[in-house]
């Protein structure tokens, strides 16, 4: 097919979406400019372009980790790994400076043990039941994916669950938080990550060959497909989600987080409803205390979750793609609900999602981000397996294409 031709199959753009999401994040910036500070409008708007280049990418942690599992290949893992050798390159540095453009900077360092493994594996098997990891429910829900809409519901109920039992969690057996960088020194951490990376993306070539015979051609869009409208390459998504993560850095002065807002918004919500959560261990910590006392737009993460929503429900408009679909099956919905609760108190327990915890912690040299990303894939392997049973498809690649 010709490229003219192409661009004439493309679907047209949504007009209404489009509008809304532009007129949503133009008052949402306008608004947190003047109620709140510069910063939080900045983060808003980096918020939005992240939802937007998740979108366009179609970059998932969840479906890179299933369709390794289960048909071998590895470009979405790849395209992960060169995302996390970028960033170490961009965050070690300026975490071992302690500042950045003059403003200091903290990295999301946190214990590593009994809590990260059993929170990452069940967050793991949430992601193959419940569709997504974190960005990508707030990405989907965006995109008008109603199914996702009930997937994020229960992800928020099981993050608030969760904050009820920390204290269980928390007094089992861990390690102090390691930072490699403080631990081992810039050069010998940067040396150390990018050798893993390394050594990850090359055993995703090898099982790779092995099951097809050679790489699978990948999926993703050539660099010439139409920037706004997309879809984006994997590896155009990588470069922009780790960029924009350094742009948080740079604003916010750490890295970027989700689901800490989805416990936060879970437990505004239990408030509401009578609940007293401010008497809860986890809320009684100062900083816990102090932003469930605050309006949601205080909160950083909050902020730039509501940005992720929007910037993909544009990215989706301009695609011609935004078209929600209110019939769910019952099993889907079923999936949907119980992925969602194990992501939400999976999340809590590991000290983040894939996101905070893997994205984030081995970008500030985390431990537990490594424990994490070990305990999680093994939770996507049950997880994977798990799929069929509520109706869900298992990808695999098509005859015509090995």
């Amino acid at each position: 097919m010709s490229s003219s031709t192409a661009t004439l199959a493309r679907p047209g753009i949504n007009p209404a979406p489009l509008g809304v999401s532009l007129l949503l994040i133009a008052l949402g910036s306008w608004y947190l400019g003047q109620a709140v500070d510069g910063r939080h409008a900045a983060l808003f708007v980096v918020g939005a372009l992240l939802g937007l280049s998740l979108y366009h990418a179609a970059f998932g942690f969840t479906s890179a980790w299933r369709v390794f599992i289960a048909d071998g290949r590895g470009d979405g893992l790849r395209a992960q790994m060169l995302m996390l050798a970028v960033g170490v390159m961009l965050f070690f540095p300026a975490l071992a400076n302690g500042s950045l453009f003059g403003t200091p900077v903290t990295g999301l360092v946190s214990p590593a043990g009994t809590s990260v493994i059993v929170g990452a594996f069940i967050f793991g098997i949430g992601m193959q039941l419940g569709g997504g990891c974190a960005s990508g429910t707030l990405y989907t829900v965006g995109g008008g994916s109603t199914r996702m809409v009930v997937t994020l519901a229960a992800f928020i109920t099981g993050s608030v669950i969760a904050t009820a039992y920390m204290p269980f969690w928390t007094s089992l057996p861990q390690l102090q938080p390691i930072s490699l960088v403080t631990t081992l020194g810039l050069a010998p951490a940067l040396a150390l990550n990018l050798a893993v990376f390394a050594l990850i993306a090359g055993i995703t070539v090898v099982v790779e060959k092995r099951r097809h015979g050679r790489l699978v051609a990948s999926s993703a869009q050539p660099l010439s497909s139409p920037r706004l409208r997309g879809p984006w390459p994997l590896v155009a998504g990588a470069l922009a989600l780790v960029l924009l993560n350094f742009a948080t850095l740079a604003l916010s002065g750490r890295p970027r987080g989700v689901t800490s807002a989805f416990a936060l918004w879970g437990a505004k919500g239990a408030s509401l409803l009578g609940v007293d959560v401010a008497s809860w261990a986890y809320w009684t910590k100062p900083a816990n205390a102090a932003a469930l006392a605050a309006p949601v737009t205080r909160d950083v993460t909050s902020v730039m979750n509501i940005g992720i929503v929007l910037g993909a429900m544009l990215a989706a408009a301009l695609a011609g793609r935004y078209a929600p679909v209110w019939r769910l099956p019952l099993r889907s919905l079923a999936a949907a609900i119980v992925g969602g609760l194990l992501l939400g108190f999976g999340a809590r327990l590991a000290y983040g999602c894939n996101i905070g915890a893997y994205f984030s912690g081995i970008l500030s040299g985390s431990l537990h981000g490594w424990l994490w990303l070990v305990a999680a894939f093994v939770g996507n392997v049950l997880g994977t397996r798990l799929r069929p049973l509520f109706g869900l498809e298992v990808e695999r690649v098509k005859p015509s294409a090995c």
